[in-house]
């Protein structure tokens, strides 16, 4: 014979929950009296509390490993890369002359990117360097902080300063000026003690390089570069890091393209020429070097 079980009524379920959660009869609250609930809360909170003191204790340790102002690990970082500004998107300089606005915006950034450069800025932040040495400022024993910067001054990159330049970067006249700068390695000796230089060329990529390289070089016409012959400095080196060196302005070099070929798009490579930087590395693409497109657009 099957017993039916008895439904209870929703009263009945109701008064079950309320002596659940409060029995008076008991005294206990949702099934334990408030001794068992005190020693619940009294092992989680020394549980936690155990492990917070553990993970405190292990990241402590762990920083004292670790410098507030040098990378630990920088292996990823041993050869510099090189990068272009103005910044755009995919490294495509496109210059309408006839629209203002498509090159505003490059003269723009170039104003806000060149600031720091400002000779009076220099002369009041940085020191002027002995060219053709190295920089250095060990700290022998002792925190030496901040480091002090060399200056690179904003004249230094002569037609392409930007300084009462009606051209505005030569943006307005189809001639524009690239800056390149050299990505910041800490403590690495740019040159090996050797002298250095950047060099620009029309260069297509490598699945295409058969065909055209020649026609970009003709297409990229003639330019200049400041200062004289794309030379950087020793004196810019080494850098001792952001929290080091608060004022550090890394050396640029200016490119003014003279007489690119219209209406049509020029693949231009640049790539720093020193004794301890590798440029050849294919599976790298900035590794001491940096490609983009430029094109000057002439109605």
């Amino acid at each position: 014979m099957v017993i039916q079980k008895e439904k209870k009524s929703c009263g009945q379920v109701v008064e079950e929950w309320k002596e659940f959660v409060w029995n008076p009869r008991t005294h206990q609250f949702m099934g334990r009296t408030g001794t068992s609930w005190a020693f619940i809360l009294l092992f989680y909170l020394v549980f936690y509390g155990f492990l917070t003191a553990m993970f405190t204790l292990t990241m402590w340790v762990m920083l004292q490993t670790v410098s507030d102002h040098t990378p630990k690990y920088q292996d990823r970082l041993a050869t510099p890369g090189l990068m272009i500004r103005p910044k755009t998107e995919n490294l495509d300089v496109i210059v309408n002359v006839s629209d203002t606005e498509s090159w505003d915006q490059h003269v723009q950034k170039l104003n806000k990117f060149l600031e720091p450069y400002n000779d009076s800025i220099q002369a009041q932040k940085n020191d002027v360097c002995r060219p053709g040495r190295y920089y250095e400022q060990p700290d022998n024993g002792v925190l030496n902080y901040p480091k002090r910067a060399c200056q690179f001054n904003r004249t230094q990159l002569g037609n392409c300063s930007g300084i009462g330049d009606p051209t505005h970067y030569g943006y307005s006249t189809g001639q524009p000026c690239v800056f390149i700068k050299m990505n910041r390695v800490i403590n690495f000796y740019a040159g090996a003690n050797q002298t250095m230089n950047v060099t620009c060329a029309g260069k297509r990529p490598h699945q295409h390089r058969n065909k055209g390289r020649d026609e970009d070089a003709e297409n990229l016409g003639n330019f200049v570069m400041f200062p004289a012959n794309g030379n950087i400095d020793l004196m810019y080196f080494p850098y001792y890091g952001k929290k080091f060196h608060v004022n550090y302005t890394q050396p640029l070099v200016a490119v003014k393209f003279l007489n690119v070929t219209p209406n049509v798009e020029v693949n231009v490579e640049c790539r720093i020429n020193a004794a301890n930087i590798a440029t050849d590395d294919e599976r790298d693409k900035f590794a001491g070097r940096v490609a983009f497109k430029l094109r000057i657009n002439k109605t």
